[in-house]
């Protein structure tokens, strides 16, 4: 039985040691990982100066020019 115990003790002592070296190994690593990289800044900007241009394409056409008026007038002209 006392070897049971010291088995077990044995077996819950590597078992905390193997779990804080874990989290010490994953606090390195998101210390490391904190925020984005000049090319992670340099890529999202481009993505959102792209979609800028889409959407100012969009919205300055034909199309949608004139259902923002229309929408935009009867807003407007509407009966309180």
């Amino acid at each position: 039985m006392q070897r049971t115990q010291m088995t077990a003790r044995t077996s819950i002592r590597r078992t905390r040691r193997a779990r804080e070296q874990l989290c010490a190994l994953w606090r390195d690593r998101r210390a490391r990982d904190a925020g984005m990289t000049t090319s992670e800044y340099a890529v999202g900007t481009i993505a959102a100066c792209a979609f800028a241009a889409v959407l100012y394409k969009i919205v300055t056409s034909a199309a949608v020019s004139g259902a923002l008026q229309s929408v935009i007038g009867k807003a407007l002209n509407a009966q309180f």
